[in-house]
């Protein structure tokens, strides 16, 4: 059998969140190899600390061709980094986090990975032995929640089948986008020997000129259209992971309820971090949560996982 590696990648204004996401693996997560963090390389000695026996910090370098560089730090839009090269317009730290997912997952040395951006926590047990090759691995697919009012979503459809040589299909399509998503390395590098085939590029470029893409959904579709690689996946319709992806920040008392509505089956809960949401807040809500357990005489009981494979 072959652990499940952990692959986050991040940067250095996502640091206390990062640092939660951390603390709370540490504590609740199992059976797995090893948790990588991937930083811009300026952001590299921000993430210094959080080096261990089991967690390693990768320069973003290491999984980007030489022909793509980041911009100056002098040079950002709304405090975002920017990379460059003469193939492709600029493209941003957001853009570049999805092709450290793939590249980390191609070249890494583990055949299964659990993605965890860094606004996650988990706040119950969740052991990862179940998704070791060659066990089938959970595929996040919702049908029909693409639709003609999503203009980002339905262009993200429309250019994974055009990456990918697929037919488009009409909508409402299939969302592939979610928390707590695993791969497969053998079938991420096929999916990018597919996009260089078809794009007759190399991967990474063909991705920075269409700009308007979904890692998820590439992933996703790939694997719905290829019947090579759909049986090592299960279908499942949600994540084991209570999400808030709204604007307004919350605070304390909101993070409570969100925590109060999680079911028997969810392992972690994610605020995105645009929301503002101080991390403060996240911390205090997840002590309140485990204090009230333990005053109640309870644990924070591993959850009822049968939905996932």
């Amino acid at each position: 059998m072959n652990p499940v590696a952990l692959l986050t990648p991040t940067y250095g204004r996502d640091l206390g969140l990062c640092t939660l996401l951390c603390e709370s693996v540490d504590r609740h997560v199992t059976s797995f190899s090893k948790h990588y963090l991937l930083v811009p390389d300026c952001d590299l000695p921000l993430f210094s600390r959080f080096e261990s026996e089991r967690r390693s910090v990768l320069a973003a370098s290491k999984f980007l061709p030489q022909w793509l560089r980041p911009l100056p730090r002098v040079v950002r839009r709304k405090r975002r980094q920017y990379w460059w090269s003469l193939r492709t317009k600029p493209v941003s730290g957001w853009h570049v986090q999805q092709l450290l997912k793939i590249e980390a997952t191609i070249s890494l040395p583990y055949q299964r990975y659990c993605i965890l951006d860094s606004d996650i926590v988990f706040f119950r047990d969740f052991d990862l032995s179940r998704f070791e090759y060659p066990n089938s691995i959970p595929l996040l697919e919702m049908p029909n929640e693409v639709t003609a009012n999503q203009p980002r979503h339905s262009r993200w459809v429309e250019t994974s089948h055009r990456l990918l040589g697929f037919p488009a299909p009409g909508l409402p399509a299939s969302d592939f986008i979610g928390h707590i998503i695993f791969w497969d390395q053998q079938t991420t590098r096929a999916m990018a020997a597919k996009i260089e085939q078809v794009t007759r590029l190399d991967w990474v470029e063909a991705l920075c000129q269409t700009r308007e893409f979904s890692e998820y959904m590439l992933y996703g579709y790939f694997v719905r259209n290829d019947e090579r690689f759909s049986g090592g996946h299960t279908l499942i319709s949600s994540t084991p992971c209570v999400s808030y992806w709204d604007q307004p920040k919350l605070d304390q008392g909101d993070l409570n309820l969100l925590l109060r509505g999680a079911d028997e089956s969810d392992v972690a809960f994610s605020v995105a971090s645009f929301s503002g949401t101080p991390v403060q807040a996240i911390r205090s809500a997840i002590d309140e949560m485990r204090r009230l357990r333990t005053s109640r005489g309870a644990t924070l009981e591993p959850a009822r996982l049968d939905a996932l494979c």
